[in-house]
């Protein structure tokens, strides 16, 4: 399982070459700021379905909404790949974050299966909606996933900087 070695910290989740690229990266920064931007558009969009599924009425506004959150996810996830190269060197399913590539996986399949219902009329309008919904709850699992990740990462850096350093004299 490429993943339980860093659920159950037996092995860091950076070396130390690792989290020095991912300090230097500008991707690193690139992350910072769309993630959550896109959850701010997940939540305004998330609204506006919500309100469309309840009232009927808003069919735009959420689509538009939808479409929004879709750029900001296929953003996230080029970005992500790019970032993931330079630190782990490989576009995606790097070890440390195989699970979250996982989802992330379904999580953007769902939204492009929403664009093509949509460009398509695959699906009426509500049904679309509903399938904007299934996407968001796996971007929701995927959110979780990566705040876990960036807690143990933060738990992980604060042991190293208040771990005891042995010094060896000869």
């Amino acid at each position: 399982m490429p993943n339980a070695e860093h659920a159950t910290g037996s092995r860091p989740m950076y070396t130390p070459e690792q989290r020095r690229r991912r300090d230097a990266s500008p991707w690193t920064i690139v992350q910072g700021v769309l993630a959550p931007l896109q959850l701010l558009a997940f939540l305004v969009s998330l609204w506006l379905v919500l309100q469309f599924l309840q009232t009927g009425a808003g069919g735009t506004a959420a689509t538009i909404s939808i479409f929004v959150k879709t750029g900001f996810l296929y953003a996230i996830m080029i970005t992500g790949a790019i970032w993931e190269r330079e630190v782990f060197g490989v576009w995606v399913f790097a070890p440390a974050f195989f699970w979250e590539d996982v989802v992330s996986t379904v999580v953007i399949a769902l939204h492009t299966a929403y664009v093509y219902a949509w460009s398509t009329d695959a699906l009426p309008m509500r049904e679309q909606m509903w399938l904007a919904l299934l996407a968001y709850s796996t971007y929701v699992l995927n959110a979780l996933q990566f705040f876990w990740k960036l807690r143990l990462a933060k738990r992980e850096q604060r042991s190293e900087l208040t771990a005891p350093t042995v010094l060896v004299t000869e």
